[in-house]
């Protein structure tokens, strides 16, 4: 078994069960790409097993800090097992569910996402790359399904050494007989939704985000707002939710014929936002959608005096590091500040931040400084995350990649 060691007093974190090594806490030794090494502090003793990554400043990723522990086939076996199995403890209210989490599941460069009967997953480290084989077999037994796709395609596998890979690693077509659908739809608390698993953000969808659309929903119905903006919607989620929202207001004797205005630069997202709202049945007449940049489109709309009851600000990720925090603060400043001047009084803002650079407490304070220069003031009434199968645990904090605010301005 190859060895690394590390430099002195660079063994803290692992003491503290966190899963990084990164190559400056190295002082010697190495293995190949993905290979298992065991890891010693300075003095020698020994602190983990892990996954060697030669080409990442991640150097290595924890499998597990028991000495006794064998990292082999049944290891991964068993912990693919105690991963879905957690899922059931989970209040999920979806047939899309995130069955592997990455770090948080102890299993670091992986991520399965399953809708319906099919499985997708990335690959995202040497690692995991190594042992994609038994991964596949170890996730199909688990869910007792047959095909799993692959979308190993983000760009963190680069800084691994790896390309990118996609398509069917298991179940897909036999010769002469056609692909299985890439095309699938999902069920999302009372809605449908659908996605491509080829082409899609991420695995095809955003599954972190369900129960933020939930509680959109329910402010929408609650609260009877019909003036709704959703900015870089995507595909349309947080769209259906507003939807949904004022579909129940008004069955419940509230105001009818509000109207959710969703703005994206990609036509391809807003014709599958235009499906999402024939598919659940609402009035094509309460959705309007703009191909357009959504700064612009602010910045315009406080120009004519458009004002709104509800708006959404779900960006992409402007900050992956915290090398890029600057310049990324700055954006969600923006985007922030013009959200804030155009909501009515009392009006609610559902903000968000997936960027792993930018912490839950910089971005509140990025969403102050953009209402300080607003002149607007709010309560906030909710921090949101990820879906409860999207897990932050206690010794990866990193694990909390999306940050979300629910602000209501001050009548």
């Amino acid at each position: 078994m190859k060895t690394i060691r590390l430099k002195q007093g660079k063994e803290r974190s692992l003491q503290r069960r966190h899963p990084w090594i990164f190559e400056s806490a190295i002082a010697k030794g190495g293995g190949d790409s993905g290979e298992t090494v065991r890891v010693e502090s300075h003095e020698g003793q020994f602190l983990a097993w892990a996954a060697f990554s030669p080409h990442s400043r991640i150097r290595a990723r924890v499998w597990s800090f028991d000495e006794k522990q064998r990292i082999d086939a049944s290891f991964f076996i068993a912990a693919c097992a105690k991963s879905i199995s957690a899922r059931a403890r989970f209040d999920v209210k979806s047939d899309g569910v995130r069955l592997v989490h990455g770090e948080s599941d102890g299993l670091p460069g992986l991520i399965v996402d399953r809708y319906g009967d099919t499985l997708v997953a990335q690959f995202t480290s040497a690692g995991t790359e190594r042992w994609k084989a038994v991964l596949a077999d170890a996730l199909l037994k688990e869910t007792g399904l047959s095909k799993l796709y692959e979308r190993s395609d983000a760009n963190v596998r680069q800084l691994e050494g790896l390309e990118a890979a996609t398509g069917w690693l298991r179940g897909g077509p036999a010769p002469g007989q056609p692909e299985p659908p890439l095309e699938l739809t999902i069920h999302e608390h009372d809605w449908r939704l659908t996605l491509n698993i080829a082409e899609g953000h991420k695995t095809g969808f955003y599954l972190d985000q369900r129960d933020s659309r939930k509680r959109f929903a329910d402010y929408v119905q609650r609260l009877n707002l019909r003036k709704v903006l959703n900015c870089f919607c995507y595909t349309g989620g947080f769209s259906v939710a507003a939807l949904a929202g004022m579909r129940a207001a008004e069955q419940a004797g509230g105001q009818g014929g509000g109207v959710v205005t969703s703005i994206d630069s990609s036509g391809p997202a807003l014709e599958r936002a235009r499906s999402h709202v024939l598919l659940n049945g609402f009035d094509m007449a309460q959705a309007q959608f703009m191909d357009a940049d959504v700064n612009a489109s602010l910045r315009q709309f406080l120009k004519d005096g458009v004002r709104f009851d509800a708006i959404v600000l779900d960006p992409p990720k402007f900050a992956p590091t915290a090398a890029h925090a600057d310049r990324a603060a700055r954006a969600y400043k923006d985007i922030n500040r013009l959200a804030l001047q155009l909501l009515e009084p009392g009006g609610v803002l559902f903000t968000f931040s997936c960027s792993g650079g930018i912490s839950a407490d910089l971005f509140h304070k990025i969403v102050a400084s953009a209402g300080a220069d607003a002149g607007v003031d709010g309560y906030i009434t909710e921090r949101l995350g990820g879906a409860p199968d999207h897990p932050m645990t206690l010794e990866f904090p990193e694990g909390e990649y999306l940050k979300g605010l629910v602000v209501m301005r001050k009548a």
